[in-house]
């Protein structure tokens, strides 16, 4: 443990005309900000994510954990799945969770990263395509970034898709993908993980690649600001 102490409390994002339910953690100092997209049919209670989301707040980066559909929107998504892979709109409200950061006092100066899980990493990619100037590194854990072919080349910031090993056909989605990014990037394969990294250590392995990344690209962007 770190030693520094954080602030935790529940936000509500407005995004796009809906407001969406998150959990803010803010250590002092922070070294940036990273915004959590969950993936298929999960929320801002991912036990995976919120295990990643501790590992980089003890390192000394502020966290938001938001659901990406609004309570009703969550209910029809759970009788048809029709929203899950809607990566227009889940790239909507990650933008538009972006820009309610940009109006938050305590938190417009940190430069901004973003972790995508599965069908959230598309839209991880989306918004970090359009929101070139805040988003400093973006982090993909078990993603799908084949589902945002178009935002790929566009995405400016330095991008890391972690994997599992044992998760072959996302593996091979995600190396097809990694050709198609123009930015600094890597691929980091977890051995032995599948596609949730229930496997013992792989989720520890893959929030450790996480918070290199980020630390490395959002501590460097901060001190280019601060300059």
């Amino acid at each position: 443990m770190s030693g520094r102490t954080a602030m935790q409390r529940q936000v509500k994002v407005a995004s796009n005309g809906a407001l969406l339910e998150g959990v803010l953690s803010l250590p002092v100092p922070a070294a940036g900000l990273v915004l959590f997209a969950h993936g298929s049919g999960s929320s801002r209670l991912s036990r995976r994510n919120r295990s990643v989301a501790d590992v980089l707040v003890d390192a000394g980066l502020a966290t938001l954990l938001f659901d990406l559909l609004t309570a009703d929107e969550e209910r029809i998504d759970e009788l048809d799945r029709s929203l899950r892979f809607d990566i227009a709109l889940l790239g909507r409200r990650l933008i538009g969770a972006i820009d309610w950061v940009g109006r938050q006092p305590e938190l417009r100066d940190l430069p901004i990263g973003l972790f995508g899980a599965s069908t959230g990493a598309a839209a991880a990619l989306v918004a970090a395509a359009a929101r070139p100037e805040p988003v400093a590194a973006v982090v993909s854990r078990g993603g799908r970034p084949d589902l945002a072919p178009a935002a790929l080349p566009l995405v400016a910031c330095p991008t890391c898709l972690i994997v599992g090993g044992l998760d072959f056909e996302v593996l091979q989605l995600n190396r097809q993908s990694a050709r198609r990014l123009t930015a600094l990037h890597a691929l980091q394969v977890v051995p032995g993980a599948t596609h949730l990294f229930e496997e013992p250590g792989a989720l520890e392995q893959a929030a450790h690649l996480a918070c290199v990344w980020f630390l490395d690209h959002l501590a460097g962007a901060r001190t280019e600001a601060l300059s």
